[in-house]
């Protein structure tokens, strides 16, 4: 009956700098831009990396997250990666902090970034 996860949707503050973060830093490619112009919606874009797919709203002045992390709601995505330690690099070079991390929680490794909204990216190691 159910397949898979066909994508996660966002909303983020400044649409193009995440746009940026989330192709140029991390690996993602823009499958489809889509305008739509109906406010406060304006535009829709798809992001994929390899089978995973995210959609990103462009919206006229959207809320900001909200300060507590512990409040219902989706908290974070994670990302696989091949080498932690020369993830951790890369993202550095790129000047993207390292919020948490890298440490083993008994078999996986995992640290955490943060996107331009200081939304929680996890990086998982298995």
């Amino acid at each position: 009956m159910f397949k898979r996860i066909d994508h996660v949707e966002l909303v983020p503050s400044d649409y193009e700098k995440t746009i940026t973060f989330y192709t140029d830093i991390l690996g993602f490619t823009i499958k489809e831009r889509i305008k739509i112009g109906t406010p406060p919606l304006r535009e829709i874009v798809y992001l994929t990396l390899g089978d995973t797919m995210m959609e990103f709203l462009d919206v006229e002045n959207p809320d900001p997250k909200p300060a507590n992390p512990w409040t219902v709601g989706y908290l974070s995505i994670a990302l696989e990666v091949d080498n932690m330690d020369e993830t951790v690099a890369y993202l550095k070079e790129k000047g993207v902090d390292i919020a948490w991390g890298p440490t083993d929680i008994g078999g996986p490794i995992r640290a955490e970034i943060r996107d331009p909204d200081g939304l929680t990216i996890e990086l998982r190691q298995w």
